[in-house]
């Protein structure tokens, strides 16, 4: 088998920082076509990677040579053109939040079945060291029962971020459906079920827009979740942290506190209850930030999964359960109550 073709919809920040630089260094993948409605974006991406420019996702999916497509649009575009895509015969990675409904995201996981192609939604968090270090920690019963966290996810916000600066798309919500709660809550809701194993089944929420002129949706998100074992903990999203970026996260078990990406020196702190810490050197998480890990691992787990034809590590129906959180943090907000999450995905008859 050749070189897998690759075509990247969307050549905004996230296409321009993650997704091109990482098919171009991954050997076993060309870049064969890039798509933007802004055309100088799609043609400075075309020029720059070699790849053939549209400015119509449609015409980019016509094209058979196409293998597997990075979609990397706003929000509500997530749906629609990865469903297109498959059904197009590519294999889809695509950003988060994957969908900005139950529906649409179960409809993506139906066409990923019904035409037998990979669906992998792009949490990177899963693939930070520090993570699954953590991971392992917990899993071999060395930590003990687990009783709480804390996890927030913050940052300047995305005009410091996005191509369109201010008049970002993440700051409307008819296109963005979702504000930091989507952008940087999600990464969060999907960490947390990772690292613990299981799944959230409540959430209570406070999701506010506090900070943005101008903007639309979410600035500022603080939620509580619960686990099916009873574990709770609280999740903070933020486009207002003003100075430095936070994504820190710490895991309170009977017999250590796991303390991650909180000291600028080590990635993953053990306070055991005896007194003892352990300090892990495990390289930077990625970031905004300058100095953050150069590659975010989730292109690379991609195309193993469909060279090796294996399960994409964050699957569709993974991607669903983790949005699922944060569709139940919203309705909490909108209710006032505690809300059930629904972690039922059905699957595809």
């Amino acid at each position: 088998m050749g070189k897998l073709k690759i075509g990247v919809i969307g050549c905004g920040s996230i296409a321009k920082h993650r997704h091109l630089p990482e098919y171009a260094i991954n050997e076993q993948v060309e870049i064969a076509a890039v798509c933007d409605i802004v055309e100088t974006r799609a043609q400075e991406a075309a020029e720059k990677y070699q790849a053939k420019a549209y400015t119509d996702y449609k015409e980019l999916l016509a094209n058979e040579e196409i293998d597997a497509v990075s979609v990397c649009t706003p929000n509500y575009l997530h749906a629609p053109i990865s469903i297109a895509a498959l059904n197009a015969g590519k294999h889809v990675l695509c950003e988060k939040p994957m969908a900005t409904s139950k529906e649409e995201a179960q409809a993506m996981i139906d066409a990923a079945k019904k035409n037998n192609k990979k669906l992998m939604i792009g949490h990177n968090q899963r693939f930070v060291s520090s993570h699954v270090k953590a991971k392992k920690l917990i899993e071999s019963g060395e930590i003990g029962k687990i009783y709480s966290f804390r996890t927030s996810f913050g940052h300047r916000g995305p005009e410091t971020w996005s191509a369109d600066g201010k008049n970002s798309w993440f700051f409307k919500k008819e296109q963005a459906f979702i504000g930091a709660m989507g952008d940087l809550g999600v990464h969060k809701t999907d960490l947390i079920r990772y690292v613990l194993g299981e799944e959230i089944v409540e959430a209570g929420a406070f999701i506010e827009t506090s900070a943005k002129k101008n903007s639309t949706v979410d600035d500022n998100a603080v939620c509580i979740l619960k686990t099916e074992s009873g574990v709770i903990g609280s999740l903070a999203a933020s486009w207002a942290y003003v100075s430095k970026e936070d994504n820190s996260t710490i895991i309170y078990g009977e017999n250590a506190i796991l303390r991650l990406e909180e000291d600028p020196d080590y990635s993953l702190i053990v306070q055991y209850k005896n007194g003892e810490t352990v300090k892990y050197e495990l390289g930077k998480i990625q970031s905004n930030d300058e100095g953050g890990q150069n590659t975010s691992h989730v292109i690379e787990q991609f195309v193993t999964s469909i060279i090796e034809d294996t399960e994409p590590p964050v699957s569709g129906e993974e991607g669903f359960k983790s949005l699922n959180v944060v569709l139940a943090a919203l309705e909490s907000t909108r209710t006032k109550q505690i809300v059930k999450v629904d972690t039922a995905v059905t699957t595809f008859a």
